[in-house]
């Protein structure tokens, strides 16, 4: 269990994401691999990072680099074997470091076998893993409007995929290859909970919790508001950190954390968060998480279009929004510190000047990371750039 009277080890931290893919590739075959990550090991080491975040590397069909897992104890063989993990790990520690795993368990792949139990018929014992709901009435599965309500998904669509064999929608609020998981079964978050003992048992130090804020939804499935120039609703305010979400958070936390040692580390990715959840979420002595992504500051060159229709930065905004984090989170909970990630695009370009400027802006938006109060969370490259 941790102590509350100091701070913990990872507020002294440098985390450095790894995304596999794109890092290191020692085959050949154009793909990143674990060989590759070990291969750099002393280099990151002496560049000063304490945490090596590990984008998705469990096996998966890969039709969203990773995020769509089907095994969740199998590493992908385009990265390598498990041997080259546990060998991986154990470079890691070696050299003092720590490493955290990113975990997607919002939704699985379509390819997992749950899911295919799930929707092997209506009437089977894990049919209730996923969110399935019948047509809306007077409609006809399938047809333009049948859907259960009007959410549009985040890569774009519907949010609902009708399945013709069990005459049946089933949610997802990303890709319709990943089916968003019922967390409100007991049986799911028990399983989910004994996967990640399961990984913290093999010697990892904890997760990135990809999109835990969206495992609540409200089961009423209420019609929203149609999003700008779409025709699809923005169900967001009815599953972003929805009306079970800290219950389940902290039961995760105690199942998988209760009674172990205290250092591990835990982050959460949180979109649309508040600074007032955030305080909920990050508050030690609620026992949930260790600090969470946000992306208001990143998001703030988004025009009324959303993230495709960009406009410029004003200082101005971006010292208010950061100034509202450092204040909000000064006296309860802690911040995480990023600018760049695999979800955003690389913030010299994007914010700076990476032409004439390109030194002058990597060292202006490194000082102004590194100088803020929490964690901060470095992009592989992003060192040199």
């Amino acid at each position: 269990m941790r102590d509350l009277s100091r701070p913990p080890w990872w507020t002294n931290a440098v985390v450095y994401q790894i995304y596999p893919r794109s890092f290191q590739d020692t085959t050949g075959d154009g793909i990143g691999d674990l060989s590759g990550i070990i291969q750099r090991l002393d280099y990151l080491e002496e560049l000063g990072v304490d945490v090596i975040w590990l984008s998705p590397i469990h096996q998966s069909p890969q039709r969203d680099n990773g995020y769509d897992i089907s095994n969740y104890r199998r590493i992908d063989s385009v990265f390598g074997t498990e041997e080259e993990f546990d060998r991986l790990l154990g470079e890691v520690h070696a050299r003092g470091m720590k490493m955290i795993m990113d975990l997607v368990i919002n939704h699985t792949s379509t390819d997992h076998d749950a899911f295919r139990v799930s929707a092997s018929s209506r009437d089977n014992v894990s049919r209730d893993s996923y969110f399935w709901r019948d047509p809306r009435p007077s409609f006809q599965g399938g047809e333009p409007g049948a859907e259960p309500n009007n959410w549009g998904s985040i890569f774009g669509g519907s949010a609902w995929t009708w399945h013709e064999p069990t005459q049946q929608y089933y949610l997802h609020l990303f890709s319709r290859h990943q089916p968003d998981l019922n967390w409100a079964s007991t049986r799911v978050r028990t399983r989910i909970f004994e996967m990640m003992n399961w990984w913290m048992d093999r010697g990892i130090d904890g997760f990135r919790m990809d999109a835990i804020n969206y495992v609540s939804k409200d089961q009423r499935f209420p019609d929203s508001m149609v999003q700008y120039g779409g025709v699809w609703g923005d169900g967001a305010p009815f599953f972003t950190s929805g009306p079970r979400v800290h219950e389940f958070v902290q039961e995760m936390m105690r199942a998988v954390f209760g009674s172990r040692e205290a250092d591990y580390l835990v982050v959460g990715e949180t979109t649309g968060a508040t600074v007032e959840e955030a305080r909920l979420f990050t508050n030690p002595y609620r026992g949930e998480l260790d600090m969470l992504f946000q992306f208001e500051h990143v998001n703030l060159d988004h025009g009324p279009g959303g993230k495709w229709d960009r406009r410029p930065v004003l200082l101005r905004d971006l010292k208010t929004s950061w100034n509202r984090w450092q204040r909000g989170l000064a006296d309860r909970g802690w911040n995480s510190l990023y600018l760049s990630n695999h979800d955003q695009p690389r913030h010299v370009s994007r914010f700076g000047n990476d032409d004439a400027f390109r030194y002058e802006s990597a060292t202006l938006w490194a000082t102004l990371l590194h100088l803020q109060r929490g964690t901060p969370f470095i992009y592989q490259g992003e060192e040199s750039a």
